[in-house]
């Protein structure tokens, strides 16, 4: 009797296995409601955002071309051209000229990079927590990776954004020469913001 039963349990187990293998491969073959089907091909609105399950070859866009979309925009032009005017302010009060070496902490995108570069600029770093190829380099703005009296300059326009700005402050004074200027855009009396320039290591206070 209990070989009989044996026997009966060991079938039961052998077609629950069939059908859980048959019901898997059902699965597998249906595209999930969430996939983009391939009869959606033509109509725009169901191209993005594709799912994880969408296996079509995605086409690589190089660096170049994202940054050419990106520079043509008003958005950036617009706000190229106001850095430019805002260094060009700087220059004429004699703070800046073309063979200076300067340096752009948290520069973001680059846009700032990218005016004084317009302007014949040379010799222009920007660094990010987050780079930006081939205006921005990654690096820490709290613990900048270069010499001492590296730079004629150094400007920011995001101390307030930044997590110990004592620290990011000091380190933008270390890099900058005896007799050069540290430059932060800070906010003053309101929304409006205003250039300070601190000239760094000219007076024995070393303001």
């Amino acid at each position: 009797m209990e070989r009989h039963i044996q026997i009966v349990l060991n079938r039961l187990s052998c077609i629950s296995i069939v059908i859980a293998s048959l019901t898997l491969l059902f699965l597998l073959l249906q595209t999930p409601e969430t996939c983009v089907t391939p009869g959606a091909a033509h109509k725009p609105h169901l191209r993005f955002p594709k799912s994880s399950c969408d296996s079509s070859h995605r086409e690589h866009v190089p660096i170049e071309k994202k940054n050419k979309r990106l520079w043509s925009t008003k958005i950036w032009q617009k706000s190229v051209s106001s850095y430019y005017q805002f260094f060009q302010a700087i220059q004429d009060l004699g703070l800046l000229n073309n063979h200076s070496k300067v340096l752009c902490v948290s520069a973001g995108a680059g846009h700032e990079v990218m005016a004084l570069s317009e302007m014949g600029l040379l010799d222009v770093t920007g660094i990010e927590l987050v780079d930006s190829p081939p205006l921005v380099s990654r690096a820490d703005p709290h613990n900048l990776p270069f010499f001492d009296d590296a730079f004629d300059l150094a400007f920011s326009g995001h101390l307030a954004e930044a997590l110990f700005p004592s620290r990011f402050a000091s380190e933008m004074e270390r890099t900058v020469r005896p007799g050069g200027v540290c430059l932060l855009v800070v906010e003053e009396c309101g929304d409006d913001e205003y250039p300070l320039a601190v000239p760094v290591k000219s007076s024995p206070s070393g303001v």
